[in-house]
């Protein structure tokens, strides 16, 4: 059975395309997902179908006929996970560039959340059956640590913890260009781009929210032929927005290096990767149960050591902070 979903278009929403505008609708994963749907006939506008390149105004009552996942229910998939810890509440693991993190439309399976229910069946459901365990989540193409729920009491704890800033997460990423000053904060909230509603951007428009972001550098790197030099910062997360290090960092003119939707340069500027160079490296928080602090860290994956090593003739040497991490990188 389809999951039925009714919208009133809000003055926010006023010329975009009816493609554009079902995309932020929950559910639908991508543009190209909406218009599946609107060519499908799952879309209906004041109750009557409408092709995708309609714009929609103000008080357009929008009805989205979400398909079921394929399987009556989700499916455990054998698919290898890399655990760094786990007890009977919680696991701690490494998730890899490319994999999606809970099932939507257009990724019903290959996601952590199937992963997981081979691993064992029971998990934390406060996040609804599709997103078992999941207690924050990573871009499908940002690899490295997450902390999976095992019960409902340990989910709704370690959430609490991310809402009270008390869960320490920090991010390892290069950013084009030469960052000056050794540290940073970015506090600047974060809404839906105005004129593509997939796009996130820094903006005081109604329906944003606050986020914060603070960087360390950690080591910078001369200009080469093809780019404007590069810096290796360490970014930690106050808040939890949605892609919020990748939006702040190019608003501040200093774009992750590999990214497909907020970055910038060429090929060759990006050395080729086909990712965002963002990797979750260090977690620390209160196990909810047993009240110890538990502090994990990860070094880079192979393909962004493989860039940094590339790029490492150029460098102009390690702040402080820069030789005490990238040691433990090692």
């Amino acid at each position: 059975m389809n999951d039925s979903r009714e919208y009133v278009v809000e003055d926010e929403f006023v010329g975009l395309r009816l493609d554009a505008f079902v995309a932020t609708c929950d559910g639908v994963v991508s543009r190209s997902a909406a218009a599946k749907l609107i060519d499908n006939g799952d879309v209906l506008v004041n109750g009557r179908s409408y092709p995708k390149r309609y714009m929609v105004k103000v008080g357009d009552e929008v009805s989205v006929e979400i398909p079921p996942n394929p399987s009556s229910e989700l499916l455990a998939e054998d698919i290898a996970l890399d655990i760094r810890y786990e007890d009977d509440d919680l696991i701690v693991l490494c998730k890899p560039a490319g994999m999606v993190v809970h099932p939507a439309h257009g990724h019903w399976s290959g996601t952590l959340v199937n992963a997981l229910l081979a691993h064992q069946k029971e998990w934390g459901t406060k996040q609804g059956n599709d997103r078992l365990g999941i207690v924050h989540r990573l871009d499908k193409d940002t690899s490295g640590l997450m902390m999976v729920a095992k019960n409902d009491e340990t989910q709704v704890a370690l959430q609490n913890q991310i809402r009270l800033r008390e869960v320490d997460r920090r991010y390892l990423s290069l950013v084009h260009g030469w960052i000056a000053p050794d540290t940073g904060t970015v506090d600047a909230p974060i809404g839906r781009d105005k004129r593509d509603r997939l796009l996130m951007r820094v903006t005081d428009d109604k329906g944003s929210r606050g986020a914060i972001t603070s960087f360390r550098v950690l080591e910078r790197f001369e200009a080469g032929r093809y780019d404007n030099g590069f810096t290796l910062v360490e970014c930690k997360l106050y808040t939890g927005r949605t892609h919020q290090i990748r939006v702040h960092m190019d608003y501040i003119h200093h774009a992750v290096v590999g990214d497909p939707v907020y970055g910038r340069g060429n090929e060759r500027a990006n050395h080729h990767l086909n990712r965002q160079f963002l990797h979750s490296y260090r977690l620390v928080f209160m196990h909810p149960m047993t009240g110890e602090v538990m502090h994990f860290e990860d070094a880079l994956p192979a393909d962004l050591q493989a860039i940094y090593d590339v790029i490492e003739i150029d460098s102009a040497g390690k702040t402080e902070a820069g030789e005490g991490i990238l040691a433990r990188q090692q």
